[in-house]
C-alpha cells in the first residue's frame, strides 16, 4: 500500500469522526505488517475524559482483532499536519517502537516521521 493510499483510507474515515464539541475532526489508517488496516476516528463525550483519538481507535480495534505487527500509521485533520497526543504517543511506542507516521491533510501534503523522533525518551517497563 502507498503512502497516498494510506493517507487517503485516514481522509475518508475521518467524515465519521463524532467531535460535535471541538469540531476538530481527525482520521488514522494503522497499516499491518501483513497489509491489513484499522481505521479510526476521534469520538468526544461531553465530559471530555472518556473521549478517544483515532489513533488509539485505529490500534485497540486491532489490537482487539489479535493483531500485534503494526507498520505505519496514517493521521489526518483539516489542519496542515495533525501530530498525536502524548497518550497516543505512549500508546503507539508501546505496540510499535518503529511505527512510521504520516502526518497529513485533506489536500493531500504530508509529512513523515518516527515514533521515536515524535516521543524521544518514552516511558517503559524498564522505568
Amino acid at each position: 500500500m502507498t503512502d497516498e493510499q494510506l493517507l487517503q483510507m485516514a481522509n475518508d474515515i475521518r467524515e465519521r469522526a463524532y467531535a460535535p464539541y471541538s469540531g476538530f475532526k481527525v482520521g488514522a489508517a494503522l497499516l499491518c505488517a501483513d497489509g491489513t488496516v484499522f481505521t479510526g476516528v476521534n469520538i468526544e463525550s461531553e465530559t471530555y475524559t472518556p473521549s478517544i483519538c483515532a489513533e488509539r481507535t485505529a490500534f485497540f480495534k486491532a489490537i482487539s482483532e489479535g493483531y500485534s505487527d503494526f507498520v505505519k500509521i496514517a493521521v489526518t485533520c483539516d489542519k496542515p499536519f495533525c501530530s498525536p497526543c502524548g497518550v497516543c504517543r505512549q500508546v503507539m511506542v508501546e505496540h510499535a517502537p518503529d511505527l512510521e507516521i504520516l502526518l497529513g491533510n485533506p489536500q493531500g501534503t504530508f509529512k513523515r516521521m518516527s515514533i521515536k523522533e515524535l516521543l524521544p525518551e518514552s516511558f517503559s517497563l524498564n522505568d
